[in-house]
């Protein structure tokens, strides 16, 4: 398992490759990247705190529930933080496993837990000013198929 939880850019086409070339063996290599979404044009940045070896702690656990609960050959969390612009990478899931179906779950498990669970804060900066971002409805009753 791998995880970063970094500043930098990341290529998704150069982490998924690099990520399906470390497990030869799997049968499926699941991805998926989020975003910072425009909000219609009003986003001018958005900025993501966290705190350094909390949020680790905290991914790797989940990263760790993921392995017991599936059928896992592998996992990759990137989770950037600081200053972000709308259309920037924001994170990136992987997983791999022998067949699909835990390949899926394991990647929708950690993708959920990290939008409602992961020690992140995000301010949306506008020109209208900035907002921290509050927990929403739909994310924390994502939870409850898990």
């Amino acid at each position: 398992m791998r995880l970063s939880v970094q500043t930098e850019a990341f290529s998704l086409g150069d982490e998924s490759e690099a990520f399906a070339a470390s497990v030869p063996g799997a049968g499926a290599v699941v991805t998926f990247t989020g975003i910072v979404r425009d909000n219609g044009g009003a986003l001018t940045a958005m900025e993501i705190e966290h705190y350094p070896g909390m949020t680790e702690k905290a991914i790797g656990a989940m990263m760790d529930q993921a392995r017991a609960r599936w059928a896992l050959a592998d996992a990759l969390v990137i989770h950037r933080h600081g200053r972000l612009k709308a259309g920037e990478a924001i994170m990136m899931v992987a997983t791999a496993a022998p067949h699909r179906a835990d390949a899926f779950a394991a990647a929708e498990f950690l993708m959920d837990y990290l939008k409602s669970r992961a020690p992140f804060w995000k301010k949306e900066i506008g020109a209208d000013g900035a907002e921290w971002v509050a927990a929403k409805d739909e994310d924390e009753a994502a939870l409850t198929r898990w």
